[in-house]
Parts: C-alpha cells; sequence; structure tokens
C-alpha cells in the first residue's frame, strides 16, 4: 500500500522529467496555467483579507459566550472555510486550465503517449469534451468541499481532520480528472474507467495528494500543470498495463 503511494508519486517527478524531453510543449502548458492561477489568487487573496469579516457573521451566536469558546469557534470556522478553498480552488484551478488549454495540454499528453510506446491514441476526445469533465470537476468539488466543511466541525479531531481531508479528497478528485483524458481518448466508458483506477487505487492517491500539495504552493500550481498531465498519463497506462496483467 505504502509503495504503492509513493509509486504514484514517482509518475508525478517522472512528468516533471518530461520537460528534458518536450520543453516546448510544456512550457506552452504554463500559459493557461498562469492565466487561471492569477485570477484565483485574486479571489483567494479577497477572501483572506476578509476571513474574520466572514468568520464573525457566520457566527453571531457565541458573541455572549464567555472565553475561551468565541475564540474557539472562530479559529473552528476559519479552519473549515480554509479546508474547503483548498479544494474549491483547486478543481476549479485544475477544471478551467484543462477547458482553456486544452489544445496545449493535449500535445503533452500525446507527447507522453507516445513516449511510452505500444497502441496508443492519435488525438484526443475533443474539446467538448473538456467541458464537460471540467463541469463534473466543479460540480464534484463542491460536493467534496460540504464534507470537508462539515468534518471541520467534530470535536477535538475536526480542526486536524479537515485540512488533510481536504488534501486527500482535492488530490484524488484531480487525479480522477487528469488520467480520464488517456481514457476518454481510447473510448473506455465510465464503469470500466472506474474498475481501471480501483485496480491502482494506491498510486492514485498518491499522484494526486502529490499534485495537491504542490498545488498550494505558492506558484506551483502554474509549473506543476505541464507535469501533472504528462504524469497523468503515465498513471493511466499504469492502469491499463496493470488490468493487462491481471487478465493474463
Amino acid at each position: 500500500m505504502v509503495r504503492e503511494f509513493f509509486r504514484g508519486v514517482g509518475l508525478l517527478l517522472r512528468g516533471f522529467a518530461f520537460w528534458t524531453r518536450r520543453p516546448g510543449a510544456m512550457m506552452l502548458g504554463l500559459v493557461p496555467a498562469a492565466i487561471v492561477f492569477a485570477l484565483l489568487l485574486a479571489g483567494l487573496v479577497a477572501l483572506g483579507f476578509n476571513v474574520a469579516p466572514i468568520v464573525d457573521w457566520l457566527t453571531p451566536f457565541d458573541e455572549t459566550w464567555p472565553e475561551p469558546w468565541p475564540s474557539i469557534v472562530n479559529a473552528a470556522m476559519g479552519t473549515v472555510l480554509f479546508a474547503s478553498a483548498i479544494v474549491i480552488s483547486a478543481v476549479t484551478f485544475t477544471a478551467l486550465t484543462l477547458a482553456v488549454g486544452d489544445p496545449f495540454y493535449e500535445r503533452i499528453w500525446l507527447a507522453a503517449e507516445r513516449n511510452l510506446g505500444g497502441e496508443s491514441p492519435t488525438e484526443g476526445a475533443g474539446f467538448w469534451r473538456g467541458v464537460r469533465s471540467a463541469l463534473w470537476l466543479l460540480g464534484a468539488g463542491l460536493l467534496t468541499a460540504v464534507c470537508v466543511a462539515i468534518s471541520g466541525f467534530i470535536p477535538l479531531i475536526g480542526g486536524v481532520l479537515a485540512p488533510v481531508l481536504g488534501v486527500v479528497l482535492s488530490g484524488r478528485l484531480l487525479a480522477v480528472e487528469l488520467s480520464s483524458r488517456a481514457f476518454e481518448a481510447r473510448a473506455i466508458p465510465g464503469a470500466e474507467q472506474r474498475t481501471l483506477r480501483r485496480g491502482i487505487r494506491w498510486q492514485l492517491l498518491g499522484f494526486g495528494v502529490a499534485t495537491q500539495l504542490l498545488f498550494m504552493i505558492p506558484f506551483g500550481a502554474v509549473f506543476t500543470m505541464p507535469a501533472a498531465v504528462a504524469g497523468s498519463t503515465f498513471l493511466a497506462r499504469s492502469a491499463l498495463d496493470a488490468q493487462r496483467v491481471a487478465r493474463a
């Protein structure tokens, strides 16, 4: 389990190594990521400056409580907002970047497919598939953010559980969405995609968590996105290879 988790992390590192093979395509992948990142950064900065007023607005009931309860409630609410923002910002960034930069990222994953050799698609699933996936990812991200927010109110452990759960769940969402590109190009239906992912569940989680953690570093999302696209191609091929071995 642990070995497979770090194998997934290694696939993301292989994605970074792809800079040495296709620097031109990877450089183009920075453009849509930088545009979307700038827009989301403005929103996150605005949220950061307004966290205290938002928390006060959400917790009018604790004004008459004796200390330290108002401080504890406000800290818990701030943690919930932060954890939810992790999920929403990550999935929004990925969804918008993939939709806006589809031609750029198609070049990256096709190059990664050719680098792996063997049978591979010759073209992507198309622009509208990207739009549908972006909408699905946004919806799933909002639902995940609600679950993370609820977990933040669990007594004693909520303050730690919410951020950790936010990273794990949003990371898995990212890995699912990024790897689906290679599956969709092969016309693999959703049910079979889920079966393929179950065969590499810990690799999927390792890849997703590593990607999410890098997304949280200032400007990390911009430089990680092209590598994540390449790495997710290796992840999808790992799932296909595992299926072939299981059937042999």
